[in-house]
């Protein structure tokens, strides 16, 4: 037997064995496991990071900041201000720019129109200072009942003329509407009324018919009705009033006359020295009123 010779080992000797390590090679970085190698890529990856996916365009990342909106209650609040006053200085810019009949008009015509308006606050004082006469009158009167009678009497001829059961005379202008074209309707000639009632008329006639306080108006098929009372043309309205205030009332700008004309009616005015108006209505007896003097 050789010196060299390995005595033969025993059964599961060489499992209980442990095995040779390899030497430890010196390393340059930390020891870790080694990442697989993957398929070499033909050009540059446009993987980001480890478990996300692929990167967002610019276009992405801003509808992805605006959308959904990220609002806090401060700036809530500012936005319903800003609406709120946006909507005010819209509403004001557009009351601003409205057109009015007014803004293009004449300095004579505004001149006319100031007058109209002192004329009618004018009458308001007379009025206010008459009843203040009367009743002035009627405190210091030494006999009151003589001087209430009388004030009635005239109270009645006042009445009586408003009501058109009494003739009435006096300074005014008589209103010729001559419609060639037949486009002047009731309507239109319920304006002129208005105007001239607002401009002090205290007693009226068109065409025979006395107005009133309940008269109205009606279109006919050729033509138009006061009162149920067919009248035809021209249209002639006879006023009592102040003529100083009645014609300027008609001629200002966007007024009665310029709405007449627009229709392609001719448009007369007038000053008589004296207007009669003698139509009369039948006094009414009133159904369920009564007076409720003693």
């Amino acid at each position: 037997m050789s010196t060299n010779d390995t005595p033969p080992e025993e059964p599961g000797a060489a499992a209980q064995r442990p095995k040779a390590q390899p030497p430890l090679e010196p390393s340059a970085g930390p020891v870790g496991p080694e990442p697989d190698a993957g398929p070499a890529q033909a050009g540059p990856s446009h993987v980001g990071p480890a478990g996300a996916g692929p990167q967002e365009t610019g276009r992405q990342r801003l509808a992805a900041g605006l959308w959904p909106p990220r609002v806090s209650r401060a700036q809530l609040i500012v936005a319903v201000l800003l609406f709120v006053l946006g909507l005010g200085l819209a509403i004001q810019v557009r009351s601003n720019s409205d057109s009015s009949a007014l803004r293009g008009a004449r300095q004579e015509d505004l001149v006319r129109i100031l007058d109209e308006l002192d004329g009618r606050t004018k009458r308001l004082e007379d009025e206010k200072q008459r009843l203040d006469d009367q009743r002035r009158e009627l405190e210091s009167s030494s006999n009151q009942a003589e001087e209430a009678r009388k004030q009635t009497v005239e109270k009645e001829r006042q009445l009586g003329i408003l009501a058109g059961t009494v003739a009435a005379q006096g300074p005014g202008i008589v209103l010729k509407i001559t419609d060639p074209k037949g486009q002047v309707s009731s309507d239109k000639l319920l304006d002129t009324l208005q105007e001239l009632r607002a401009a002090g008329a205290e007693a009226i006639q068109i065409n025979g018919v006395r107005i009133v306080a309940d008269s109205y108006f009606s279109d006919e098929e050729d033509g138009v009705a006061i009162d149920g009372k067919k009248i035809t043309q021209p249209y002639e309205f006879k006023v009592i009033g102040k003529p100083q205030d009645l014609e300027p009332a008609l001629n200002i700008p966007g007024g009665v006359v310029q709405s007449l004309e627009k229709e392609q009616a001719v448009v007369s005015v007038t000053r008589p020295a004296k207007i009669v108006v003698d139509a009369l209505r039948a006094a009414k007896q009133p159904d369920y009123a009564r007076s409720s003097s003693p």
